[in-house]
This record gives structure tokens, C-alpha cells and sequence, in this order.
């Protein structure tokens, strides 16, 4: 087993690419650091800046690398494709130029994270679903074959694949070659799976892992009131690793009998975040994946 250990802009509470409320880019990369993180992710396309001497610059100053980024939009709405299309784009040509390796691919939230509305229905029927499939195999092909970036998808909270049968049915309906799983501990638990067991039985497609825990009182008071993602985040619902319901040696364990190989970045969502918060958890976090045996 050989974990690579990172952290990301979600962490510091950063969501979009420019939001008031986010911790500044420059705060953040100095944080990451101080908190002992020599990977990190880029964040939302056009968080960090996008010329790439500049963020190279920053990045190397501060002993920074990059194993990749996300690019996240509703992947069966054609509509949004040509937001999503710029988005896998722009990411890819900063992720590939700064020497990272992987694109974290994410369907979009079917309730606004600001607002609270229902963008879409919950589930899609065979056709939205085909659709969804078929341009996330496309988005992995084009990666691989223009930027050499490996294309990841990431069941999230709040898309069209969340749960265990929609995850299940994402890995039988897509191409393995074209696209590897991240596995995210928290959006798996925090929607009753156990990303142990799912681990265990999904390790040859899963290439990348985010790293965080979740709150089970909060996590139970969401699914009783039908509270949304964005809300349950801003009340703690995610946890650091030490805490929560995550079982880390467990899953640590599971890592060493398949023999996993590949990035393992800590993700623990938080928006929006007081500037002062997330630093004293990046350290305890960093110090705690290194005392368990994460590395």
C-alpha cells in the first residue's frame, strides 16, 4: 500500500471560484502548508489563478503539488454542457501543466446550494440516465486523449448518484477504461453506505479517495427532516477523520490487504467557513492520518 496524503480547497471552505465568504487563495495555499500538506488539489476552476507560471510560482514557493481537480455541473442536462465542457477544459490544461494527474468528475446538485430549490427531480429516468453515463465516458476519453489526465467520477450527495444502487448502477453501466471511481468516505456514509465494505468490494475501480467523516446525530436529524446537503454542511454534518462515524481503521485496513496505490486527499466540506476555523483542523487532521498509519 502506498498512500499519497493531500488535502484540498474544500477544506478551507471553498466552494466556488470567487465568493467573498471563501478563504482567499493565497490564505489557503499558506494554511495547507503550515498544516504540513505537500499535495493539494486546485478547487473550483478560477479559485486558484488560472495563468499557470503564477500558480506554479505559488505552488512551488510554499513546496506545493498537485494531484488534480474537480469539474462539477449536471452531466445529463445537455444544457449545461457547454459550462461543464469549459470547465473540464480549463481544468485539465492547469492540472496538466502543473504535473497533476487526475480529473475528479461530479454531477451537479439536484437542490441549489444557495438557495434551496429543486433544480431537477431527484432521480432520472432510463434516458436522463443514458445520458448521464454516456457523457461521462465521453468527458474520460477526451481527457485521456488530449491532456493524459485520468478522468475519476465521484458519487456525491444530492446528485443522481448517491446511493449504493445508483453508484452500483454507474460502475455496471460505465466504461473502466475510460473513467475510475473516487471514493469519498463522507458523501458515502453520510448517505447510509459503508465505504468499507464498498471499498472492499469495488477496489479494482477505485483509483482516488477523499478523506472525512460524518456527524451521526447530524446525519440522522438530515435524513428525519429532509434537510438539504447545503444546510446539513453548514452544520457540521462532515467531520474530521479522528471523529464521526467512519470507522479509519477499518477502512485503513481494507487499503492494505488490497494493496491500494494513489492519492488519498482529505476533503472535509465546510462552506461557508470563518478564516479561522479550518487551519487547526488541516493540522490535527494531517497529524492524525500520520500518527494511524495513512502516512
Amino acid at each position: 500500500m502506498k498512500l499519497t496524503i493531500g488535502s484540498a480547497p474544500d477544506s478551507w471552505g471553498v466552494w466556488f471560484p470567487d465568493d467573498p465568504r471563501q478563504t482567499p487563495w493565497d490564505r489557503f495555499l499558506d494554511e495547507i502548508a503550515e498544516a504540513g500538506y505537500e499535495w493539494t488539489e486546485l478547487g473550483p476552476y478560477g479559485y486558484l489563478p488560472t495563468d499557470i507560471p503564477t500558480v506554479d510560482a505559488e505552488l512551488s514557493r510554499r513546496g506545493l503539488k498537485v494531484s488534480g481537480t474537480f469539474a462539477m455541473d449536471s452531466i445529463h442536462d445537455p444544457e449545461r454542457w457547454p459550462s461543464l465542457d469549459s470547465q473540464v477544459k480549463g481544468a485539465c490544461e492547469s492540472v496538466s501543466a502543473l504535473g497533476g494527474k487526475y480529473l475528479i468528475l461530479i454531477d451537479g446538485i439536484y437542490i441549489d446550494e444557495v438557495t434551496g430549490k429543486t433544480k431537477y427531480a431527484p432521480e432520472l429516468n432510463d434516458v436522463e440516465w443514458q445520458v448521464l453515463v454516456d457523457k461521462a465516458n465521453e468527458i474520460g476519453k477526451f481527457t485521456a486523449d488530449n491532456y493524459g489526465i485520468r478522468t475519476v467520477f465521484h458519487p456525491h450527495a444530492e446528485t443522481h448518484v448517491e446511493y449504493d444502487p445508483q453508484i452500483e448502477r454507474f460502475i455496471a453501466d460505465s466504461n473502466p477504461e475510460l473513467l475510475g471511481l473516487c471514493l469519498d468516505t463522507g458523501h458515502h456514509a453520510y448517505r447510509g453506505g459503508d465505504p468499507v465494505a464498498f471499498y472492499r468490494k469495488h477496489h479494482a475501480r477505485i483509483e482516488y479517495l477523499h478523506i472525512k467523516s460524518i456527524d451521526p446525530v447530524v446525519q440522522q436529524r438530515v435524513a428525519d427532516e429532509g434537510i438539504s446537503f447545503g444546510d446539513a454542511v453548514s452544520m457540521d454534518m462532515f467531520v474530521e477523520p479522528s471523529k464521526g462515524a467512519v470507522d479509519f481503521d477499518a477502512f485503513l485496513a481494507a487499503l492494505q490487504e488490497f494493496d491500494f496505490e494513489g492519492y488519498a486527499i482529505v476533503e472535509q466540506d465546510m462552506y461557508p467557513a470563518p478564516f479561522d476555523k479550518p487551519l487547526p483542523i488541516a493540522k490535527r487532521t494531517r497529524a492524525y492520518l500520520r500518527e494511524n498509519g495513512f502516512g
